[in-house]
């Protein structure tokens, strides 16, 4: 589905069209198309229009035809256009959030919820925007002088998740144009109408052709990974389909940036204050109902802080209402789709069978409309428990009790992940020490899953390929080129 552009130039810049949720939805639904319903309460948001492999075709080709001619046009324009983009998203944001919501699932007011990520959306578009990338100088000396330059690649396809569907698509999105590619992305078959509608208001000002948003099923995306038109491919989702896209782009020789699956392991030294760190830990593990790759997965607690943490962050969990997105009074919302919802009952109940102690939730009602799965706190696991060892995705934290820091970080470090994680401490100069020792891409300090658009991002081991976000996720999305004299 192609949403209407405009062309205007940023010299001469108008306030962005701004459009009521009405207004927004009926611009982006297909009265014809698949269902789209309310993971809160099963009602109907709109109908999506199914485009087919020959859409994707048509989408490639008005990508590779237009990105040329941006490609010509000077960094500091381009950098004007993010900025009109971002201040589209932002008189947007109401509609953009209600529609975020009953989609999605989260909270439109509190907490971090959906204005939460529309806002997100605009610091990275505004962020990107003003990120320095200036040729640099390698050599300058009696054998010469060489500058290192990046080019565009070319057409980029972008392949989003469910869980935070308009700001991944914005990381994706906005680093791609300020490079001078096209975009075609492709949205979750769970969430199209929030990137459709994204999608669209971001083509209110910016050229035509630059941004395609193509809402169909997984022939889609698996054309998509494997089309010889498509110069680099951004992924963000789970382990197993980032290893299908690899093997797709290996015959094209496609470059590839992978955010995959995470099980980020957070360990609580013995110093620690229980009181204070308890509202950190659980935003850091309960952030979208649990649904994000960098969110604390499992919690290491020394046995001199374990039974005061584990109080603590039960009362935490007992204050934070869960329900309906548009009820002002909910914090948390829904897991997105029926799916995950069987995953995470499924790992609680073996945990439980398991020996876990449930501190609180672990009995979701099933009368209720939705897919509602109450916050789960599970302690005096093994770290052996499946709980621990699989990425949940939702809101069900694992606590295991450790006794020495080496033992701690040995668990943290035996699986196969390494997208984030966490060492919480009231010494900071211990911590970083212990955070040293952590096999991760990113590892934070008394907090969790705080990514930011001027620092790296990516994961090692199975949990990714490539970075995300600063100049260095800018140099992902160009190709490097040295002029030597």
């Amino acid at each position: 589905m192609t949403t209407d552009t405009a062309t205007t130039s940023p010299a001469a810049s108008p306030a962005p069209p701004t459009f009521m949720y009405e207004e927004l939805l009926a611009a982006i639904t297909d009265p014809g198309g698949r269902e789209i319903l309310d993971p809160a309460t099963g009602e109907l948001v709109g109908r999506v229009h199914e485009s087919t492999v020959e859409d994707l075709e048509q989408a490639l080709a008005r990508a590779r035809a237009k990105q040329p001619e941006w490609a010509a046009v000077p960094d500091a324009e381009r950098c004007a256009l993010l900025q009109r983009a971002a201040d589209a998203v932002e008189a947007n944001a109401p509609a953009l959030a209600e529609l975020l919501s009953r989609e999605q699932g989260k909270p439109v007011q509190n907490g971090p919820n959906a204005l939460f990520e529309v806002g997100g959306a605009v610091a990275w578009l505004r962020a990107t925007a003003s990120l320095p990338l200036e040729p640099e100088t390698i050599v300058d000396d009696e054998s010469g002088h060489a500058v290192l330059h990046y080019d565009p690649i070319g057409v980029v396809g972008a392949i989003s998740p469910w869980n935070w569907p308009m700001m991944i698509s914005v990381w994706q999105i906005a680093p791609a144009l300020r490079m001078g590619n096209t975009v075609v992305a492709k949205p979750s078959e769970y969430t199209p109408l929030s990137v459709l509608g994204l999608v669209h208001v971001l083509n209110q000002v910016l050229p035509e052709g630059l941004v395609t948003a193509v809402a169909g099923g997984r022939e889609v995306g698996a054309a998509l990974s494997q089309h010889a038109g498509v110069d680099k491919l951004m992924f963000t989702g789970s382990t197993a389909t980032g290893k299908a896209i690899m093997r797709s782009a290996a015959d094209t020789l496609t470059r590839l940036t992978l955010e995959l699956g995470g099980n980020d392991a957070g360990i609580v030294l013995p110093d620690a204050d229980p009181q204070a760190i308890a509202e950190g830990l659980f935003w850091g593990a309960f952030i979208n109902t649990g649904q994000t790759c960098a969110a604390l997965k499992r919690l290491y607690v020394h046995e001199d802080v374990y039974d005061a943490v584990c109080e603590a962050l039960t009362e935490v969990a007992a204050a934070m209402p869960m329900g309906q997105g548009r009820d002002e009074r909910n914090v948390l919302g829904p897991l997105q789709n029926r799916a995950q919802y069987e995953i995470v009952a499924d790992l609680v109940e073996k945990a439980r069978s398991g020996g876990g102690r449930v501190l609180i939730g672990g009995d979701p009602d099933e009368s209720l409309p939705g897919h509602f799965y109450p916050t789960t706190l599970v302690a005096d696991l093994d770290d052996d428990n499946p709980l621990v060892t699989e990425e949940q995705f939702g809101p069900a934290l694992p606590i295991v009790k450790y006794s020495s820091v080496d033992d701690a970080v040995r668990m943290a470090n035996r699986l196969d992940v390494g997208l984030g994680a966490s060492v919480w401490s009231s010494d900071v100069a211990k911590a970083r020490e212990v955070a040293a020792r952590i096999q991760a891409g990113t590892v934070w300090i008394n907090k969790h899953g705080a990514v930011d658009p001027r620092m790296p991002f990516g994961g090692i081991k199975s949990s990714g390929h490539g970075v995300e976000f600063g100049v260095e996720g800018l140099k992902a999305l160009g190709v490097p080129k040295v002029i030597s004299v």
